[in-house]
């Protein structure tokens, strides 16, 4: 049935035969671990053979590169830094001097003698000012008069007596003319300066 020749009882290998063959191979495989994969895998290289090959240096690199990697792995990745974030605090509103015209007007009272000086301003409109007395005191009324006011009509904003000078603001109480009357009741000259600065539309003298 079948035509291979089954081997005979002498030609089988015996047991020091099977015995000898795996010494072989273990000492060629010892051989080949120690001379060339040491050597070329892990930089290991007892007899020295692998440096001559070239090998020793193949496995310093590689291991070289493994240890690198070793270490990158094991590092945080890098981080962009985030940048700082500026909020904007709310700035209180800075109070201004009201924008507009400026002007400074003298007149000179001699005993007994008046004068007045009006601005034509708009409701609600602000004017700074300032007015000093030189040789004396005088009497002042500060009002004003709105646009066809009837007759007999006052509307006053301050007023006094012997006064050398006042400062501060003016607001507008409707649509109209406002301003300063000076009367000089010293027996002296007196010379008045008027400083005004801010939302009107004309200033002139009307007495």
């Amino acid at each position: 049935m079948y035509n291979t020749d089954l081997p005979t009882r002498a030609e089988l290998p015996t047991t020091g035969r099977l015995v000898r063959s795996t010494v072989v191979a273990a000492l060629i495989a010892a051989v080949l671990l120690v001379t060339t994969i040491l050597p070329a895998e892990y930089g290991i290289d007892p007899t020295g053979v692998g440096h001559a090959l070239g090998l020793t240096h193949m496995g310093e690199i590689k291991v070289s590169l493994a240890a690198e990697a070793g270490v990158s792995a094991s590092e945080p990745a890098p981080t962009t830094p985030t940048p700082p974030v500026t909020v904007e605090q709310p700035t209180a509103p800075v109070e201004s001097a009201p924008v507009g015209q400026a002007h400074t007007m003298t007149v000179t009272l001699k005993p007994g003698e008046a004068a007045e000086i009006k601005l034509s301003m708009r409701k609600d409109a602000r004017v700074l000012f300032e007015w000093t007395s030189a040789g004396g005191p005088v009497n002042f009324d500060t009002h004003g008069d709105p646009v066809g006011a009837p007759r007999g009509f006052y509307h006053g904003y301050d007023k006094g007596r012997n006064q050398m000078g006042q400062s501060g603001e003016l607001q507008a109480a409707f649509d109209g003319t406002h301003g300063w009357f000076w009367r000089n009741r010293s027996n002296a000259e007196v010379t008045i300066t008027l400083d005004t600065s801010g939302e009107y539309e004309e200033i002139k003298r009307v007495l």
